[in-house]
């Protein structure tokens, strides 16, 4: 029964982002990325996965997107938040802490970091809500001290979902990043193409259902683009190599002017997330960034909120 009820949430979802955006032109509001640690384009491919298959049909999509080298976690959160690779922003690994000059980072911004997506829409749209919800303690390092109004570690990813889900349906925030660690859990447990591993993106598939169900009763789910993707796959056990398995990763993106049932043919890159939602919140992006939109998973150019 609950599987049945986060499905439904899922095509209410998609159905009233392509009405509100057939009907009226597609204004988005808020953004919710969501990134599954370790979750690989197999594993999508082989598990059962309604509701993310639900926003792939309904949205535009690609099992192609690459990570960036090394293809460890920080190096790979840090670029999908920063528009560029370890090369730009310096974090070329899970040792890395701020303040880590080995690589020195091309450009730091106001508060001495590579600037994220949290810090630009921070500063130029001062009243944004941002919440950060994060199953992997270590993220909070990677985001600017300061520019959320809330980032919160819950331990497990069901707590994850539910304090991400009750933040969305209170404060209907203009960016929230739900991160969930148990694939990657599973991956290096019990290897990456075993039944554990499928179970565990069935699990995830499951709190992608809860998050986008707290969008709907936020009523907020005609202005709202989801994006679901992930840091890396892996290999048996393990990642960080130099494989397509580990290096290869989904990029699921739905709402508002986006293409309907799109597969994306154009090269994406995990920083390419960073620009693409600094395109649909409406930011300039940074000298610094490398990264570009993905404009081919548009089906019309996004107008943005006001809380400038």
């Amino acid at each position: 029964m609950k599987r049945a009820i986060w499905t439904a949430a899922g095509a209410l979802f998609i159905a009233s982002a392509l009405t509100r955006g057939a009907a009226a032109g597609p204004v988005v509001e808020h953004v919710v990325l969501i990134g599954i640690d370790g979750l690989s384009p197999d594993g999508l491919r082989k598990a059962k996965v309604p509701v993310i298959d639900g926003l792939r049909k309904g949205g535009a999509w690609t099992y192609h997107a690459r990570g960036v080298m090394p293809t460890s976690s920080s190096s790979n959160w840090a670029s999908m938040i920063m528009g560029a690779g370890p090369e730009q922003h310096g974090v070329t690994s899970n040792d890395w802490k701020p303040g880590d000059k080995a690589i020195t980072p091309t450009a730091v911004g106001p508060r001495d970091h590579f600037p994220t997506i949290y810090g630009l829409l921070r500063d130029q749209r001062p009243k944004a809500k941002i919440g950060i919800f994060h199953d992997w303690g270590d993220y909070a390092r990677l985001v600017e001290k300061g520019v959320a109004d809330v980032i919160e570690n819950p331990k497990g990813p069901q707590a994850t979902a539910e304090r991400a889900a009750a933040y969305i349906k209170s404060e209907r925030p203009t960016l929230a990043f739900v991160h969930l660690d148990h694939v990657d859990h599973a991956g290096h447990r019990h290897g990456h193409g075993t039944p554990e591993y499928y179970g565990s993106v069935e699990e995830a598939d499951r709190l992608v259902g809860r998050i986008l169900e707290a969008i709907r009763e936020a009523g907020i789910a005609e202005t709202t683009v989801v994006l679901v993707t992930a840091d890396h796959g892996g290999k048996g056990k393990g990642h960080g190599g130099n494989t397509m398995g580990e290096l290869e990763i989904p990029w699921i993106i739905a709402g508002p002017g986006i293409a309907a049932g799109r597969e994306i043919q154009a090269p994406v890159n995990t920083f390419d997330t960073a620009a693409t939602l600094a395109l649909v919140l409406g930011l300039e992006t940074p000298e610094c960034w490398i990264a570009r939109p993905v404009r081919s998973a548009f089906s019309a150019a996004p107008s943005h909120g006001n809380d400038r």
